[in-house]
């Protein structure tokens, strides 16, 4: 039995979810012709409370767009030291939008609206770059999963409305986020100018994301997504995944935090752990504790074992747990670590 706890982009489409698709009518997405396209898009900017949105093949697409849309070449986006748009987008700030980051250092990928606040460039500076936009990530991939306070996300919105900035959210796994948090899609739609959000990880779909905002981003999102190569013909087989999954796989979710949050307190108390983050939602993120054995034999010991996880940098390894991780698969993974 193959245990991947890679990422929870590794599952594959459910039965239903398969039925769903292949039911699906379709037309050309790229002249809008796609009826489940158009119909996927209009469920989500009506469940955000947000005028419009856009199919995208990926949540790195999706981030770069919204990039794009809110700022121009030798300007300056603010976002934490851990932000997915600065570690693992391939340099797009830089190479799609000619944008440099100013890095904050935040706690677990989550920073305060005075940390913002400190690090914006006077305007009329011009030997500094212009501050144009803030960007977070919730829940916070690097960070181990951690959720934004809702108050904090309000009080930077309060900076960026002060100091005229705009305001992007990368939700790729922001799903988690509110199922943790008990917060609605409502309360999100009306603090971000825009937000990004994946249907391919927690949800459980092969392919996509949604970027929000209102019609006239989402109509400049339109041709920057055709820029990079974006747009897709018969694209309502992968949006009839995404209305599946809206429909069926939100509040399970809650099923990967409870197995995300006992491999946590497995891990704790275990002799050759160094340290594991707090798990608030799917993620676990931990440290070996060398003295018994090193990251790369413990990997070693669970590839032998066909069980799957990834190396995080810097001695981190991070479990992220998904709807395709069965209940049978979660007792035979409890049982090997305690075992090892």
């Amino acid at each position: 039995m193959q245990i991947n706890l890679i990422s929870d982009t590794v599952t594959k489409p459910t039965s239903g979810m398969l039925d769903a698709m292949m039911q699906a009518k379709v037309g050309d997405d790229v002249f809008k012709n796609d009826p489940t396209v158009n119909k996927l898009e209009e469920i989500m900017a009506e469940l955000f409370g947000m005028e419009a949105a856009l199919f995208f093949p990926s949540g790195t697409m999706a981030n770069q767009t919204a990039i794009k849309l809110h700022t121009q070449p030798g300007e300056q986006l603010i976002c934490d030291k851990y932000a997915h748009v600065y570690n693992y987008e391939g340099g797009g700030v830089s190479f799609n939008s000619g944008v440099s980051c100013r890095l904050v250092d935040g706690h677990r990928g989550m920073m305060t609206a005075a940390q913002v606040k400190e690090v914006i460039n006077p305007p009329d500076f011009y030997h500094s770059p212009l501050t144009s936009l803030v960007c977070i990530e919730n829940t916070t991939n690097k960070g181990g999963g951690a959720c934004w306070d809702l108050e904090e996300l309000k009080s930077i919105r309060k900076v960026c409305d002060e100091h005229h900035l705009k305001y992007h959210l990368d939700g790729a796994r922001l799903w988690n986020a509110l199922i943790a948090k008990n917060q609605s899609t409502l309360e999100y739609g009306a603090l971000f100018h825009t937000i990004s959000v994946c249907l391919s990880k927690g949800l459980g779909c092969p392919v996509g994301s949604v970027l929000l905002g209102n019609k006239e981003h989402i109509d400049k999102a339109l041709r920057v997504r055709k820029v990079l190569g974006g747009g897709m013909r018969q694209a309502g087989y992968l949006a009839a995944a995404g209305i599946y999954a809206l429909e069926n796989n939100r509040e399970r979710l809650a099923e990967d935090h409870r197995k995300a949050k006992e491999i946590s307190v497995l891990l704790n108390g275990l002799p050759y752990i160094k340290k594991v983050e707090s798990t608030e939602t799917n993620i676990v993120i931990f440290e070996i504790d060398e003295r018994h054995m090193s990251p790369n034999v413990f990997l070693d010991k669970l590839n032998k074992r066909d069980i799957h996880i990834i190396g995080m940098g810097q001695n981190k390894l991070r479990i992220v747990t998904h709807l395709d991780y069965t209940d049978e698969m979660h007792e035979a993974f409890m049982d090997v670590l305690a075992k090892l």
